[in-house]
Order: C-alpha cells, then sequence, then structure tokens
C-alpha cells in the first residue's frame, strides 16, 4: 500500500512552479501527460518509479540534492523502506544561501549509497539520476525489423489500397463492423470485406480483421454504439451467437485474413458496455473459434484503450488476472500521444507503464499497437512539416518500444482526411508525412535493429533520440532526431553520408558536427569489419 504521498507532491509541485513551466510545457519536456503530471503534483496518484520522478525533476532543473531526497520521498510515497539517514542532505544545506557544502567525494558516496540502496531493494538501477551519465545505449539487442511494423488502419470501404509503401493492414471503420457483417440472424454481407481483402491480397499486405459493433437483434436492450448502424456496445445476450458468427467468418477467409482483433476500445462504455469478466470469455469463445478452422492465424487480444489513465491500466491488469491472455496470441493496446501535437516519444513512457501494470499481473504478452481514442482524432491538424516529422517519429518510437515486445503498430489512419495527420485520403496522392514514412522504410529495408537509446544515458544532448541498425550490406545506419528543439552532436565514427527524409543526401566525413532536430536524419557508416 502507498505511503504518504503528500511530502513528495508538494516537492513536485514546487519544482514545477520553480522552473515556470506550465503543465503542457512540463509534460513534453519530461514524456509525460500534463494530466498525469497534475495528478502527481496534486497526490492524487504516486510515479510509478523513480525514473519517472528523476524525468520530471531534471526538466526543471533539479540538482543532485534534490535528486537524492526525491528518491528518499518516492520510496515513502510507494510504501518502500526508507533510505538510511545518511543519503539525505541535512535540511540547513537546502535552506541556506551559501554555496553547497557537499564536496564531489561526499556527492559521489551519496550517490554511491543510493544505486547500493535502490539495488538491494530490487530496484532497476537505470532509475539513478541521470546526471551520472551511465554508458551505453538504453537497450542493445539485435533483432530483424520486419516491415509489418509500419501498419496503418485502413478506414475506408473502397478496396482500394495506399499508393506509398505500407507493411500492413487493420480494418476498422471500413464498413466492416459486425453489424454490418451479419445484419440479420440468418444473413450475412461479405461485400465489402470481400473487397477489402482482395484488395490487401494484390497488395501483398497482411491484413488484421477488427471485431466490434454487435447487431441490434442481438443484443436488443443493449446501449447503441457511436455508429449510424444501430449496432450496440453491449456483448450479445447468448455469447454461442458470438462463437458462431467468428467460427463462419474466420472458415470464409481461411488463409486470407492473417489476424483477428477481439474487439475495439474494450475498456470504453461507448463501445464495449459489458464486463472485464465477459471480455474474457468472449476472448477465449474467439480464440477457439478462429483456431479450429484457421490455426496459423493471429488472435489479437481485445484492445485497451486510455492508457494514460490509471482506471485504463486497472482494466488492463484486470484482464490479465484473468487469464484473458491466454487465449489469444497478443495484447492490444491503443497506444498513442495523449493529444496530437504531444510529441510520439511520450509513448516510450507510457509503454513502460503498461509493461509494469503487465509484469504485476505475471504476464508478459507480445504487444501490437492497434489504433487512437475517439478524442484523438478530433485534435487539431498539425501543420505540414510537424506532421511529417511525427508520422516518422511514431514509428521510430514503435521501434525503440521493441524492447518491450512491442512488435507492430497501426497508425491511424489510412483512406479518410481531416485528422491531425492524414497520410492519404482515398482519391488523393499521398501527404508529405506519408511521403516521409515511406522514405524511413526505404532506409530500413532489409535491416536489424541494434540499439535504442535518449541523451546523456548515450552521450548526446539530452534531447536527442537514437537507433540503430545493421543493414544486409553490414554498413551501420544510425538515425537521430529530437523530441523538441535543436542540438549540435559528433557523427559517429566512420560517418560517409547523411541523409533526409526529402530524398537528399551529402557526404561528410567522422568527427563533423551533425545538427539534430526534430526531422529525424539518417548516417550511413562504412561497413564493418
Amino acid at each position: 500500500m502507498a505511503g504518504d504521498r503528500g511530502e513528495l507532491a508538494c516537492r513536485l509541485a514546487a519544482l514545477k512552479q520553480r522552473s515556470g513551466l506550465s503543465y503542457s510545457e512540463l509534460g513534453r519536456k519530461s514524456h509525460i501527460s500534463s494530466s498525469t503530471l497534475h495528478r502527481y503534483c496534486s497526490g492524487t496518484t504516486v510515479p510509478p518509479d523513480y525514473r519517472t520522478v528523476v524525468g520530471i525533476a531534471t526538466a526543471c532543473s533539479a540538482d543532485d540534492e534534490e535528486l537524492v531526497e526525491l528518491l528518499a520521498q518516492w520510496r515513502v510515497a510507494a510504501g518502500q523502506a526508507a533510505l538510511p539517514e545518511i543519503v539525505r542532505p541535512a535540511p540547513e544545506s537546502r535552506r541556506s544561501p551559501r554555496p553547497r557544502t557537499f564536496s564531489v567525494m561526499s556527492t559521489g558516496l551519496v550517490l554511491v549509497l543510493v544505486l547500493v540502496s535502490l539495488t538491494a531493494s530490487g530496484a532497476d538501477v537505470a532509475t539513478i539520476p541521470v546526471r551520472q551519465q551511465v554508458a551505453g545505449p538504453s537497450w542493445q539487442r539485435e533483432r530483424p525489423l520486419t516491415p509489418s511494423l509500419f501498419g496503418v488502419t485502413a478506414s475506408s470501404s473502397s478496396g482500394v489500397m495506399p499508393s506509398f509503401r505500407v507493411g500492413s493492414l487493420r480494418f476498422w471503420d471500413s464498413g466492416t463492423r459486425w453489424a454490418r457483417l451479419q445484419p440479420r440472424r440468418d444473413a450475412y454481407d461479405w461485400t465489402v470485406l470481400d473487397r477489402l481483402v482482395a484488395g490487401a491480397r494484390k497488395a501483398d499486405l497482411p491484413a488484421t480483421l477488427v471485431f466490434g459493433g454487435t447487431p441490434a437483434w442481438a443484443a436488443p436492450a443493449g446501449p447503441k454504439a457511436p455508429y449510424g448502424d444501430d449496432s450496440r456496445s453491449a456483448p450479445p445476450d447468448d455469447l454461442a451467437v458470438w462463437e458462431r458468427f467468428v467460427s463462419t467468418l474466420a472458415a470464409r477467409y481461411q488463409g486470407r485474413i492473417d489476424a483477428y482483433e477481439v474487439w475495439v476500445h474494450a475498456n470504453d462504455q461507448r463501445y464495449f458496455s459489458g464486463s472485464t469478466e465477459t471480455l474474457v470469455e468472449m476472448t477465449r469463445l474467439a480464440g477457439r473459434a478462429i483456431r479450429a478452422v484457421d490455426p496459423r492465424a493471429v488472435v489479437v487480444c481485445p484492445s485497451i484503450a486510455r492508457l494514460w489513465t490509471d482506471e485504463g491500466r486497472a482494466v488492463l491488469r484486470r484482464f490479465a488476472e484473468l487469464r484473458g491472455y491466454d487465449h489469444c496470441d497478443v495484447a492490444g493496446l491503443n497506444l498513442h500521444q495523449q493529444h496530437a501535437a504531444d510529441p510520439p516519444e511520450t509513448m516510450i513512457g507510457l509503454l513502460r507503464q503498461i509493461d509494469g501494470a503487465l509484469h504485476d499481473a505475471g504476464v508478459h504478452p507480445r504487444l501490437w499497437n492497434t489504433g487512437v481514442t475517439y478524442e484523438y482524432v478530433r485534435d487539431d491538424r498539425l501543420d505540414e512539416q510537424r506532421a511529417a516529422d511525427y508520422a516518422v517519429r511514431f514509428y521510430l518510437a514503435a521501434i525503440h518500444g521493441s524492447h518491450f515486445s512491442l512488435e507492430r503498430t497501426y497508425f491511424y489512419n489510412w483512406g479518410g482526411g481531416g485528422l491531425p495527420i492524414t497520410l492519404q485520403a482515398v482519391g488523393s496522392p499521398p501527404t508529405k508525412a506519408a511521403l516521409a514514412v515511406e522514405e524511413l522504410q526505404r532506409w530500413l529495408t532489409r535491416t536489424n535493429t541494434q540499439s535504442c537509446g535518449q541523451g546523456l544515458a548515450i552521450g548526446l544532448p539530452a534531447n536527442v533520440w537514437q537507433c540503430q541498425f545493421t543493414a544486409d550490406d553490414n554498413r551501420l545506419l544510425t538515425i537521430r532526431w529530437t523530441h523538441e528543439g535543436t542540438a549540435m552532436t559528433s557523427l559517429p565514427p566512420h560517418a560517409e553520408e547523411v541523409r533526409g527524409l526529402d530524398g537528399t543526401s551529402r557526404p561528410v566525413r567522422a568527427g563533423d558536427t551533425l545538427a539534430v532536430s526534430g526531422t529525424p536524419v539518417l548516417v550511413v557508416q562504412q561497413p564493418r569489419g
């Protein structure tokens, strides 16, 4: 049970006030949503780990002594054992206007003791103050980069496919809800889905179908879903009806639909108003029906939305505790920035919290990012350049998130206009954002991911992010960008070329200075060995 939150909350609130930053500005700097920051500073909730506290504090220019003090306060708030008294700065030194009384040696001793305390308690040593500048990437592990990671949600019933490069498709808002596919108990209409599946197969793209929108005849007393087809958010009154529908559909599209997402926005009452227990049972029945007729198809558990909130993560934990993930191959997440204007890198902090929630439940499923919430798509449009930068970084953040078993991500959406970021509307050419995403995929064709990291931990300025890849010709490829502002960096060893997302390139030499901004750039290095 969490301990006293008041002292930690007051300290965080004081740091925020001292910094002069708004919640929105501080959120962008620390990669945390403004609403979550407000809960931390008001004491409503406690940060999930000390790394989160450090991110907030360093964005407010906290010094080493303050970081140590915050560690002690966070441990009390989180219900952990207090730190040894020696690591706490004396109150007089905190209030005194005189220069700091800690010597370099005593400050180092404090940080060593902090590290020892963290290690003894089982904490991740990566949560120690970032001012120690621990060398090495945030993570490093070689793995193939599969094209299917670059997914889009095809929200069009036309059957037309994207005219720029993508790696996988997801059908939702495409005229394929359950209520449209089975308008009556004894009647099916496969017209639209046949067209979409044929288009995907012609384009040689793996397709995922999303279930949602119970027909009115199957749940006549249920609340209406937010669609114009009279579909319901409630589960069917008879779950045998659901299992027969799934079985009939999977048998028809055996070998042609690659994956099935059991339900959309499963913890949003507008889309699913049943209980978590019913959701688990629907997942069990769907998994059994699909595997019986198409064992090669991937079963994706219902997508959990609003994961920025404690309530959203609570549903995730509850679904896991009920063993819901035993009945599927992949966990579905609605993973995105809280607001369209937030940097895509905020998703990485969110992934860390999701990973913690799943860890608490004792499960570690593969993850797919399958969409955004309704509120997100109502945000204002981004300008053309920012839209292109964010679209590319959405996928780079997904690559960074592969450390947490994130395998695939679907950008919402393809086919529709009027969204914060538009890739391509049906009948229109690809936007600058779509062309930038296509260029990113060209950069990463037939590569293995090597590492991803940020800032001081990998010897770069705090606002700089980096992922590295190995090409099939043994060249090392480095992509750098910032989540805000610009930075000057040195080029990595053996650098020979820098490429831009607009297709331009220029020769460089190792040791030259590279300006980095919110627009990712690629550094090509000479073959290793």
